[in-house]
């Protein structure tokens, strides 16, 4: 089951989303050991995600739909955050010193990558779902369920140290300018995700509205 469920995670890295992007934003920018420090600070909220949804709290989440609305809108808030920041650091101006990767401290760069991963906490409904997918597909047990879980994790741990190594490859043929260019690409990226997040909360708010 653990192989299962890193082939399963696995699939899911390719699809790239705003904590991928700022890893390897931070492995061309910092090199590759803060980096590697950030991968597993994504790796422990993962791995808090997929304990939380095993141990049932995915269901609470989904029977509350005002809880759901106030993670998406932090949720989307703290990546716009993030964004704005990258992007206003690549033009060299501080935008909010708090979100700053501070030349590649460790620390820094833990705690980022942390928040950044925390800021989409309905990861656990998702999670829940695979669970009880699978739990009605192949009857699985709680250490079935677990080692698939860890298998999963493991997944996110390989895939984002392979993208820390091809960035910080990278950093060494890209030049300050392109660097720069790099880093606004990402900025507004991250502010896309962040606003597109409110614009669904929105889109549902108006659809609950006319029915």
């Amino acid at each position: 089951m653990m192989v299962k469920g890193f082939k399963f995670g696995l699939l899911l890295q390719f699809a790239m989303g705003p904590v991928c992007l700022f890893i390897f934003q931070t492995a061309i920018a910092t090199g590759l050991e803060p980096a590697l420090t950030g991968v597993l600070g994504v790796t422990l909220v993962d791995g808090l995600f997929i304990a939380s949804a095993i141990l049932g709290l995915g269901t609470l989440l989904r029977a509350n739909p005002t809880i759901q609305n106030s993670i998406k809108v932090f949720g989307g808030s703290i990546v716009i955050l993030f964004g704005l920041s990258t992007l206003f650091g690549a033009f060299g101006v501080s935008f909010l010193p708090s979100f700053s990767l501070a030349a590649g401290d460790p620390t820094n760069i833990f705690r980022h990558t942390m928040l950044l991963t925390l800021s989409n906490p309905l990861t656990i409904l998702f999670w829940a779902g695979i669970f009880s997918a699978k739990l009605a597909e192949e009857n699985l047990g709680q250490q079935d369920m677990t080692k698939f879980g860890l298998g999963a994790v493991l997944s996110t741990l390989v895939f984002l140290s392979a993208v820390s190594l091809l960035g910080s490859t990278l950093s060494v043929i890209i030049s300050p300018i392109i660097l720069k260019f790099f880093n606004g690409a990402v900025g507004i990226v991250l502010i896309g995700f962040g606003v597109r997040t409110l614009n669904k909360i929105r889109t549902a708010d108006r659809t609950n509205e006319i029915s």
